[in-house]
């Protein structure tokens, strides 16, 4: 599993099960696709179909897929809040990184900002950090997350 792979399972559990599955439906589409939407189906309509037609169930689903967004700032201050550490993963991508459980390492933090994309220079530690926390963040929003305004400028 990729760092970020990691981050995500650990802030976004949905997270996990969602990147199991990604693999097979990008090798074996055709057949994934129909077996990945069999399963949601049956456990949508036995909610929806005894009482609404067809429509309202589709924004039930759109109601359960706004649900779904994980409230960043709660998760992680509740983790910092249970962390004996005095550690502000709102400005920091090593404390971000240590509150999760992951190893904060120079050489991991390269290897993320090898995963990311990053192009600026790596041995710029404070620059690439700074690159990396934000990136992060606004990877966690873009895939179910819900970052505070203030965190994304």
């Amino acid at each position: 599993m990729s760092i970020l792979g990691k981050i995500f399972s650990r802030i976004l559990p949905h997270h996990a099960d969602a990147a199991q599955a990604a693999p097979t439906l990008q090798t074996t589409s055709a057949q994934a696709a129909p077996q990945a939407a069999a399963p949601a189906r049956p456990a949508a309509q036995p909610q929806a179909t005894p009482q609404q037609p067809a429509a309202p169930q589709a924004a039930a689903n759109t109601g359960a897929a706004t649900a779904e967004r994980v409230d960043i700032e709660k998760v992680m201050d509740g983790l910092a809040a249970n962390n004996p550490q005095k550690l502000n993963w709102r400005t920091s991508i090593v404390d971000l990184m240590k509150l999760v459980g992951m190893d904060s390492t120079l050489q991991e933090r390269k290897e993320l900002a090898d995963e990311l994309g990053y192009k600026g220079d790596k041995s710029d530690t404070a620059a690439m950090n700074t690159w990396l926390h934000k990136e992060v963040l606004r990877k966690l929003e873009e895939n179910g997350g819900k970052v505070p305004a203030n965190l994304m400028d």
